[in-house]
């Protein structure tokens, strides 16, 4: 598995994991600390868990100011976790579907030579935004899966908007079907 790929894995866990400490942290520092200190505490803990968490660890462990008990203590970091979770799950979803993601997706397919994934999204980055370059690759990605005619028609699709016909190095499939495609201008 690519390091990319594991990257985008792990992610939305790594994530996940520095809310939950960071609501952790509110609660706890709600107890000790007023309560812009603890959002304060809270919110380094979510950017920065690994710098912020051990600090707070030991001002906590070397606080002599003791720890009031508060009615309702759970339920400020609980919303907190909440509206957090909504917000990144809401991100992460849109980020999922830019055309950005589409051509990223596209690009690990053709390197593993999984030419159906990286046809279908191309596809759906055209969807989203009309490119002639990226009629470009959908038309090389079909030679290269062998359907010719539909190659043929991104290829004029992509001249249309104004990019240049031509295949990459070390192509010789994507070379002769451009020899076969006539009308074309290279």
């Amino acid at each position: 598995m690519p390091a990319g790929e594991l990257f985008e894995l792990i992610r939305p866990l790594v994530v996940v994991i520095s809310i939950a400490l960071s609501a952790w942290v509110l609660a706890s520092a709600r107890k000790r600390f007023s309560i812009y200190l603890a959002f304060a505490w809270a919110v380094g803990t979510l950017f920065l868990p690994l710098v912020v968490l051990p600090v707070y660890l030991v001002v906590i462990l070397f606080w002599r100011r003791p720890a009031r008990s508060r009615r309702w203590r759970l339920l400020l970091p609980l919303t907190y976790s909440a509206i957090l979770l909504v917000a990144v799950g809401l991100y992460f979803n849109h980020e999922n579907h830019t055309v950005d993601a589409h051509l990223a997706r596209a690009n690990q397919a053709k390197l593993v030579g999984d030419h159906d994934t990286a046809i279908r999204e191309y596809r759906e980055a055209l969807t989203i935004e009309n490119s002639p370059h990226t009629h470009k690759l959908l038309a090389i990605e079909l030679v290269n899966a062998g359907l010719l005619d539909e190659a043929m028609a991104e290829f004029r699709l992509a001249q249309q908007g104004g990019e240049p016909v031509s295949c990459p190095r070390d192509t010789p499939k994507c070379e002769e079907a451009l020899k076969g495609i006539s009308g074309l201008n290279r």
